[in-house]
């Protein structure tokens, strides 16, 4: 995992966990870096002494400049969580788009309502990718950022002003706010039908915690988290992710209860 900060970070517990149940030997370790640091890590995967890294915060747009090709939606959107190995080669791909799609089916998240999203970087758009075909709405505290978005991923997409709620919506928090308690618009969730938080810290962030009060169904970023890292795991090793192994690992990390296993 290269990122910063990485500490908090609950892949290390899954990736170790899935090579343990697998018999895959190797290890998993939290990296902190920065650019020269990003770049440096890139180039030892590409020499073979790393077989691949995930890439999180704030890192995910330059290490897709640093990678040798791109596949699928990291094309479009122009950022990376995984990096992978493949002959001479590093190749970016953007699991969180996998990670949005088990999500929504864990937690079972209705599919037919409109869908909000907080945010317009490379989670907000592997979101809108995820969800293509849907009726969306994007949301910026820099209405620019959110009109970029649209015309580059989300064709057919609308924004809507920071701090709007859209009637009946499942809201995809896309943006930090949450890791550290902090809570999402008041008007964001007060006619929601759903969430989807990204976000994640030391334990259920507010906006989860709000929805479920209300009997509504919500994914945590734990559970956004578990999704991605069964595709990395999967691009890495070939093999199918032991997915009760890796959610077994996480202990008593905020889970959503739907996971199924």
């Amino acid at each position: 995992m290269l990122g910063d900060p990485v500490a908090h970070s609950l892949s290390p517990h899954i990736h170790t966990a899935a090579l343990a149940a697998t018999g895959i030997p190797g290890a998993y370790t939290a990296r902190r870096v920065e650019g020269a640091g990003l770049a440096a890590a890139v180039a030892e995967i590409r020499a073979g002494t790393l077989d691949g890294a995930n890439v999180t915060m704030p890192h995910k747009e330059t290490a897709a400049a640093l990678c040798d090709r791109l596949a699928g939606a990291a094309r479009r959107i122009g950022a990376v969580n995984t990096l992978v190995r493949v002959g001479d080669d590093v190749v970016g791909h953007i699991t969180d788009v996998d990670g949005v799609r088990l999500a929504w089916e864990w937690e079972q998240l209705p599919t037919d309502t409109p869908v909000l999203v907080l945010g317009a970087g490379g989670a907000a758009a592997a979101a809108c990718i995820a969800l293509e075909g849907r009726n969306v709405a994007v949301t910026t505290r820099r209405p620019e950022t959110a009109d970029a978005l649209v015309a580059r991923i989300a064709t057919g997409a609308t924004t809507v002003p920071w701090g709007s709620g859209v009637l009946g919506a499942v809201v995809v928090n896309a943006t930090p706010l949450g890791m550290r308690g902090e809570r999402l618009p008041e008007g964001v969730l007060a006619q929601a039908a759903g969430l989807l938080d990204m976000a994640y810290g030391s334990g259920t962030t507010p906006a989860v915690a709000t929805m479920r009060r209300r009997g509504l169904p919500a994914a945590g970023g734990v559970t956004m988290l578990l999704g991605q890292a069964v595709e990395s795991f999967r691009l890495w090793t070939g093999r199918t992710a032991p997915l009760a192994a890796m959610r077994a690992a996480l202990g008593d990390a905020p889970v959503g209860t739907g996971v199924r296993v």
